[in-house]
């Protein structure tokens, strides 16, 4: 899943980092990773801070591109830091680099997810991927087969709990993703 988050940030880098003169040559490719990893840990800051709710609205919703989503708030800062802190960027430049790559980002990275028709990123990769590094939400996937009957989960009503009934939330059938997550921890 990391991979795919690269490719992304490499695909939309070109214009905002390998074409931009304020960043040397030398220093495309590892600014570029800091964009990733800052993606990365910035979705798992979100959701061990409480922001399931912020992070489920990201992928409800069609605001991935809208600087103004609290998701994409934390993500850019996180981000326009990183690269003045690691590289010297300015944080003129930092900020605007961050500002192009975020939502392009996350924009592609939502619509991927919501795509039936796009199996390069499923929703459980990303649950898995932010949720790698933190013990509270281990075995989200587990968690919400094993307790999510008892909560009225079951979405597609195929008697079982599973990432299809997440997805049939994510995509407006269900409750909503923030309600299934929340339901489940009790947000």
């Amino acid at each position: 899943m990391f991979e795919q988050l690269t490719q992304l940030v490499q695909q939309f880098g070109n214009e905002s980092v390998v074409k931009n003169d304020a960043i040397p040559n030398e220093q495309n490719e590892a600014v570029m990773n800091e964009a990733s990893s800052s993606i990365l840990s910035g979705l798992q800051n979100i959701v061990s801070g409480g922001g399931v709710d912020q992070l489920a609205g990201l992928f409800q919703g069609n605001n991935a591109l809208d600087s103004s989503n609290s998701v994409v708030q934390k993500l850019t800062e996180q981000l326009t830091g990183n690269l003045g802190e690691k590289f010297g960027i300015n944080s003129k430049t930092a900020s605007s680099v961050a500002g192009n790559l975020i939502p392009q980002i996350l924009g592609s990275l939502v619509n991927k997810a919501k795509d039936p028709n796009d199996n390069s990123f499923q929703i459980s990769d990303i649950i898995a991927m932010i949720s790698a590094d933190n013990t509270q939400n281990l075995g989200i996937i587990d968690a919400i087969s094993k307790y999510g009957g008892q909560f009225g989960l079951d979405q597609n009503a195929d008697d079982k709990v599973d990432i299809n009934d997440a997805m049939s939330a994510v995509s407006g059938k269900g409750g909503g993703l923030a309600d299934v997550l929340g339901k489940l921890f009790g947000k």
